[in-house]
């Protein structure tokens, strides 16, 4: 018999499950993700399933939160972004300032016209130099050129030359995106050079894994609109997983509650992500996907990811009250499970004046090299002084001023994070988690409630009371909750842009502080009265009751939902896509832009039919090399035709598209 082995990274846990010839786990198994070395956490979630059928694995899939949490996040390994024949108004539209500041981008001259014609010679010395500035301080490149889609020459010789100068990886937009808007591209081919190290270290971790169970199946990896491909195809196009746990958590949901129609709603440590989903089939947005503050041009599962999750760090604003997230914390009930001295420092602090570097503790994150070898000496002390276990803020920033400002500094790079207060602290404090400590929750709750009092004048908790802050922090998440639902209902509604406000007006109509309807009110309003909400991830069976209990709707709760991400990654097909343009830009002149340029017909059947066979070759080509064994090809024809009383019917543009797929070659080809 064989088996099917999924593994799912998430920031705060990694998932195993084993899945049999019927696609019914048999086993699973749930630990704590180890950024520092995430080999640890993975090899610890598969040495608690069976191990004598581990050897009868056919295939390998594998998902992970980890770009996306980045994305949510802001954070990511260093790059140097170069820019050729952008102007300041793109740039600034391109969001790469405040992703990566203004030493990570290098604006040069060159690129095309909306014709794929030259406009401006690119200057191959500012290249040169760029590169050999930035080589020894970056992880990866991205090359981004003005209508690379309509001409990518520009890009591939500056690909050419980081190869050779620089021998690192390399993102270009033109492979990554199809569509026109430059700003948008180049901000998608810097988010993809910024984890390409993520994600080359999370699959070298289970390769060498697997090669030490001698478990020698296939890899494949989730992407983002749930599709699979292999690791090689995942390493040179790491964007492509950007939401690649949501999607396998939308597959595994479907799989796991037997819905073909149902809102997907996936709770993880660091974000939520929604989706709905009719006939089996999510929406697919070939806009680009919204993660965080972010949208890069990557064809994915539409869906609403946000930063909520179980450790989101709660927090306080004036205007708004409790805040929750988007920064993920460690919980203080997780951190002292593991560092017991912990519990000391927080019972000290809870008869002490409140202080905004209470509750706080830095430790490790992750490793990343370059950044790493370009610290400060402070820098490289503090990050050796973590070696021992996390540090204390508090006594820190009293006795070694230098040591809290260098973690500060070192947890804005990402290699350091924080510890606070969070919904799953506040969930162990009401009794609804038994996971870790209990007695830290209780003690992060006072006094994360005495300094809101004190310090802020909000709150009106008894003095020493955890259970009544908890709640309120509970009763937030709540709150958001039931208005993101909302807010994709609105979007799957067709309501297009920032329908927040709305969202959290209708939300707060919709449900009652008890749950149920409230008869007095003139309003009767429904929120989706025919479709199931099916919660899954870790913390979904702690906060999701509630919510469905709030919004009148109908909840799910699947069994192995705890893991669905992990079972989701085993149902789906290697699915490839290569879209080409075909225009008149004269009349009686069909250009096609191919990955090679520009080429140019007298009729429109010649080059439609030059678009098809590129399209299909390249489609096919890909899906080949991202494992699947014997690839399909479907044709999409989108076409922009106007009809005028004079010349009758005029053709301006038309997309091409090639769909390749195919089920990913397994071990044992009889389970093909």
């Amino acid at each position: 018999m064989a088996y099917f082995l999924g593994i799912d990274t998430g920031g705060t846990f990694t998932d195993a499950v084993l899945l049999n010839e019927q696609r019914q786990v048999v086993a699973s198994a749930k630990r704590l993700t180890t950024r520092l070395d995430l080999s640890v956490g993975i090899g610890q979630s598969l040495a608690a399933l069976p191990q004598q059928l581990l050897a009868e694995v056919a295939m390998v899939s594998l998902s992970s939160t980890l770009t996306t949490n980045s994305a949510v996040e802001g954070k990511g390994s260093p790059v140097c972004v170069l820019l050729i024949g952008y102007d300041a108004q793109q740039l600034k539209a391109s969001g790469l300032p405040e992703l990566l500041g203004p030493e990570g981008i290098v604006m040069l001259a060159g690129g095309h016209d909306a014709g794929g014609r030259e406009q401006a010679a690119l200057d191959e010395e500012a290249v040169r130099q760029a590169i050999l500035a930035h080589r020894e301080r970056v992880s990866a490149f991205a090359i981004s050129a003005s209508f690379s889609v309509r001409n990518p020459c520009h890009e591939l010789r500056v690909q050419e030359l980081v190869n050779s100068l620089a021998g690192q990886p390399v993102s270009c937009g033109h492979e990554l995106a199809s569509s026109l808007g430059a700003p948008r591209r180049a901000l998608t081919a810097a988010l993809n050079a910024r984890m390409i190290a993520q994600v080359s270290q999370l699959i070298d971790s289970v390769q060498g894994l697997l090669a030490r169970l001698n478990i020698q199946a296939p890899l494949m990896i989730v992407k983002g609109d749930g599709s699979l491909v292999n690791a090689g195809s995942a390493m040179l196009r790491p964007i492509s997983t950007v939401l690649s746990g949501p999607a396998a958590s939308v597959n595994g949901a479907c799989a796991l509650s037997g819905y073909r129609d149902l809102i997907v709603a996936d709770m993880g440590g660091t974000t939520t992500d929604i989706a709905v989903v009719r006939n089996g089939r999510p929406e697919l947005s070939f806009d680009g996907a919204r993660v965080g503050d972010w949208r890069p041009m990557v064809e994915a599962i539409r869906l609403y990811s946000i930063g909520l999750g179980g450790d989101s760090e709660v927090s306080f604003d004036n205007g708004l009250g409790i805040v929750i997230g988007p920064r993920r914390v460690v919980p203080l009930s997780l951190l002292a499970s593991q560092y017991p001295a912990v519990i000391r420092v927080l019972e000290r602090q809870v008869q002490s004046h409140p202080n905004s570097s209470h509750n706080r503790f830095a430790l490790r994150l992750q490793r990343d090299d370059a950044l790493l070898r370009h610290l400060s000496a402070d820098e490289q002390a503090a990050w050796e002084r973590l070696e021992a276990g996390p540090v204390a803020i508090e006594q820190a920033s009293m006795d070694e001023r230098w040591l809290a400002r260098a973690l500060a500094r070192l947890e804005r790079k990402g290699l350091v994070i924080y510890s606070g207060f969070t919904p799953t602290d506040a969930a162990h404090v009401l009794g609804l988690s038994q996971h870790w400590s209990t007695q830290a929750a209780s003690l992060a709750a006072r006094i994360w409630a005495r300094r809101m009092r004190r310090q802020y004048g909000f709150g009106s908790w008894p003095e020493g009371d955890a259970e009544a802050p908890a709640r309120d922090v509970f009763q937030q998440v709540i709150r958001i909750i039931c208005a993101k639902l909302v807010e994709a209902g609105l979007h799957d509604a067709g309501q297009d842009g920032d329908v927040s406000r709305l969202a959290r007006l209708l939300g707060e109509l919709i449900m009652t502080p008890e749950g149920g309807r409230d008869t007095r009110s003139v309003f009767s309003m429904h929120f989706a009265d025919d479709l199931p909400v099916v919660a899954v991830g870790g913390p979904a069976s702690s906060f999701y009751p509630m919510a469905a209990e709030a919004l009148g709707v109908r909840l799910c709760l699947p069994p192995h939902g705890e893991v669905a991400n992990a079972v989701g990654t085993l149902f789906g097909e290697v699915v490839q896509r290569v879209h080409i343009t075909v225009l008149q830009p004269m009349l009686g002149v069909f250009r096609v832009f191919t990955r090679h340029g520009p080429v140019d017909h007298d009729s429109l059947e010649a080059a439609l039919a030059l678009a098809r066979a590129q399209a299909a070759e390249e489609a096919e080509q890909m899906a080949r090399q991202a494992g699947a064994d014997s690839p399909r090809i479907e044709y999409q024809l989108e076409e922009n035709r106007v009809r005028n009383d004079i010349d009758g019917e005029i053709f301006f543009e038309a997309r091409v598209t090639a769909l390749a797929s195919g089920m990913p070659a397994l071990r044992f080809a009889e389970f093909a």
